[in-house]
């Protein structure tokens, strides 16, 4: 690793020349010593292939996790894979992920033979009434590509619902991250395009949100293969898919921006009667960090680095075996019983949360960093702050500015201190 960890990090993640100067700068350094390296996490294996996944999580707690290696780490974070498990029971898995995928995505080419063209939709391929838009100029190029007809057979309301997602998708794939070299590339877009669509079909409840796009890009970024970075995003989605269930009455981190303003009124009672008083005490300017993980609020470095402390100090050991348990309906394995030993496989957060048995899902670390920025804003918020607008005005000056690390901490401050609080109450 180089002593500043700056230019490393260039190689892995170009910015186009012309995009050079209006991308946050980049705070993530790499540190010899703290940033898990190549060799750490090599070292971390048995011989047969365990993780020892304690001594994995203190050191990506210290400095993160080297890009070189942070694809197969984060499988192992999100709960893709078992710690306990061997080499050899993890390709097996790998496997039989991967051949699932294929099945997948051949249903959806046979609908839609652009999928793994190299390709991508970016306008209306069938109506509201289900009839497919003839002079739509992608259904020229897909009989071209195809040397002959596009399958337009729609035989229920998920095809056709799905179908409508397409466009959406593209649009969205071709705005995500195009300030980085990989995405200059077609192919890479339509790698994103495919996953987002393969995974809005095998999702038969929520579907494609606007929003994932910016979840999925980095896995696509991360892991060569699109298959394993399907699966990679696939399980992010199953800690962050409520944040995108939305209805004409609700929308889908209603239950984060509860708790978060839960939060602010047992730490600082003061601040939250001021936004209740503005008609803020929905929290509704947070709703975009929530969603997507405060994308927006960092460079694309410093957001993965960002997502893998979170993760880090979220891990729960059981995670993969609960994943598995859920997806096998006649699994009906038990968790194993906590003690120390187990305790230190748990990340400082889900630590704490387990010794308190707080365990409330929308009480997640990212509620607590909004209430860290919030608290850091206190005294603006409270001076200046004379309406809604003012308050999202504030509250955005932390784009680019805010550090991971020190965010996470002030994060952890304020859990400690709203568990205390809260119990007195």
């Amino acid at each position: 690793m180089k002593r500043d960890g700056t230019s490393e990090l260039d190689v892995f993640y170009p910015v186009r020349s012309e995009c050079q100067a209006d991308v946050p700068k980049t705070r993530f350094k790499l540190r010899a010593g703290k940033t898990l390296s190549a060799r750490r996490w090599n070292s971390a294996f048995s011989q047969d292939g365990h993780l020892d996944i304690a001594k994995v999580l203190r050191r990506i707690q210290r400095g993160g996790v080297h890009p070189s290696i942070k694809g197969v780490v984060w499988e192992f974070l999100l709960g893709c894979f078992d710690p306990n498990s061997t080499f050899e029971e993890r390709r097996q898995l790998r496997e039989r992920r991967r051949e699932q995928y294929w099945t997948w995505k051949s249903e959806c080419q046979k609908m839609v033979p652009v999928i793994g063209s190299g390709k991508l939709i970016t306008a209306p391929i069938i109506a509201d009434s289900g009839q497919t838009i003839e002079n739509s100029s992608t259904q020229s190029d897909l009989q071209e590509q195809n040397g002959g007809q596009v399958n337009n057979a729609v035989s229920d309301k998920k095809v056709t619902h799905w179908k409508q997602a397409l466009h959406q998708i593209g649009l969205d794939v071709v705005r995500t991250d195009q300030t980085l070299v990989f995405y200059e590339s077609q192919t890479n877009q339509a790698k994103l395009w495919d996953v987002l669509a393969i995974y809005a079909w095998m999702d038969n409840d929520i579907g494609y949100i606007q929003g994932m796009s910016d979840i999925c890009s980095p896995m696509i970024i991360l892991l060569e293969k699109e298959e394993d970075a399907f699966w990679c995003f696939e399980h992010a989605m199953r800690r962050l898919r409520e944040n995108f269930r939305c209805s004409t009455s609700s929308i889908g981190v209603q239950a984060q921006l509860s708790t978060l303003s839960q939060i602010i009124k047992v730490i600082d009672p003061k601040l939250h009667q001021h936004l209740e008083d503005l008609d803020g005490g929905e929290y509704l300017f947070a709703f975009r960090m929530l969603m997507v993980l405060f994308r927006r609020e960092f460079s694309f470095v410093d957001a993965l680095y960002l997502w893998e402390l979170i993760w880090a100090m979220e891990y729960n050991p059981n995670i993969f075996s609960s994943y598995e348990a859920s997806t096998n309906a006649g699994d009906n394995s038990v968790a194993p019983e906590i003690n120390e030993k187990l305790l230190q496989q748990f990340g400082k957060f889900e630590r704490r949360n387990v010794k308190t048995g707080n365990i409330e899902r929308h009480r997640a670390l990212a509620v607590f960093l909004v209430a860290s920025i919030l608290e850091t804003k206190n005294k603006r918020l409270l001076k200046e702050a004379k309406g809604l607008d003012d308050v999202v005005r504030i509250v955005g000056d932390v784009t680019g500015n805010l550090d991971a690390k020190r965010a996470c901490k002030e994060a952890l401050k304020i859990h400690k201190k709203y568990l205390r609080k809260a119990s007195k109450s």
